[in-house]
């Protein structure tokens, strides 16, 4: 297994495309609430994806799906309230997807993309923190985005309870479907 960190701009994984594994890839959701006096995790399923990596950084791209529905902070009540009409509105909106427009090197690989949630579009940007090859034609990628703000996406129920800005880390595995 080679794990190479993205702060050196390693050599990029083999070209081709790979399909993200929905049963060994995740979203951990991360916030504040309570006026900023608790902390809540929960996570979110990946229910498809895809990662096109070229032979160069700027020409790769990356794409994927999350279940809302999916949501799990392990507090049902919280769940519920989480995936109601008053924030995340599942039933309306039942997915959450990213699609990326470009990356650029900042330190590091930066991946700059649109989100679709709620009913919204609005840009954002991951960065990616590492990927490796943990057996012949996958990758895993670990990547963060930070200070994501609800109310971009038309998410401003429960105020004060739920915090305003949240952030995400991703941990993908993907295969590749080919050559």
């Amino acid at each position: 297994m080679t794990t190479q960190s993205v702060t050196d701009l390693p050599t990029l994984p083999d070209a081709g495309t790979y399909r993200v594994d929905p049963q060994r890839s995740s979203v951990t959701y991360a916030c504040r609430h309570m006026f900023g006096l608790g902390r809540v995790r929960a996570d979110f399923t990946i229910s498809s994806g895809l990662l096109n990596v070229s032979s160069t950084l700027a020409g790769s791209s990356a794409s994927a799906t999350i279940d809302a529905a999916s949501f799990n902070s392990a507090n049902q009540r919280r769940d519920r309230d989480v995936k109601g009409r008053g924030l995340l509105d599942v039933a309306a909106f039942p997915t959450i997807a990213f699609s990326s427009t470009g990356i650029h090197e900042d330190g590091g690989a930066i991946l700059a993309g649109i989100v679709a949630m709620h009913g919204v579009e609005a840009a954002v940007e991951v960065t990616v923190l590492s990927w490796e090859s943990p057996a012949p034609g996958q990758i895993r990628v670990t990547a963060r985005a930070n200070h994501l703000d609800r109310y971009l996406f038309g998410i401003t129920g429960a105020r004060g309870f739920v915090g305003r800005y949240f952030d995400l880390a991703f941990q993908v595995v993907a295969v590749r479907t080919g050559r």
